[in-house]
């Protein structure tokens, strides 16, 4: 049983920086497909990005490109969501996801591909 757990979630003023991060335990995190979501309130959860098992590759929502980069340290058990000007759209509690061990979704941006949650972390930005 993979467990995720989020941190660094907080009250950040608009156009300022914040990192994210999500730690795993109970599997091989080089062998888990990571992805980030995010749920505003009364909403559904929304795609942020996702990273691949090595993290070569990335991809991420419209609405967050050139913004938002998602690493991963397989060694640490960690991946991170550097947050770059930030807007006051972007409040929301975030959430890191996994897929299945092995598992490579073909549709990486539905959140039905992803077996694993942690949390959620609230970011809160102020204009």
């Amino acid at each position: 049983q993979v467990r995720l757990v989020e941190s660094g979630g907080g009250l950040v003023q608009a156009g300022a920086s914040l990192r994210l991060s999500c730690a795993a335990s109970g599997g091989t995190f080089s062998n888990l497909f990571m992805g980030w979501f995010r749920q505003f309130p009364g909403k559904e959860r929304e795609f942020v990005g996702a990273i691949k098992f090595g993290g070569g590759w990335q991809r991420y929502a419209d609405l967050v490109k050139g913004r938002f980069t998602i690493s991963r340290y397989n060694a640490e058990n960690t991946t991170n969501l550097q947050m770059n000007s930030l807007r006051t759209e972007d409040t929301a509690v975030y959430f890191c996801a996994a897929a299945s061990e092995y598992y490579y979704p073909p549709n990486n941006g539905s959140e039905q591909e992803y077996n694993y949650w942690g949390q959620g972390t609230r970011v809160t930005n102020s204009p």
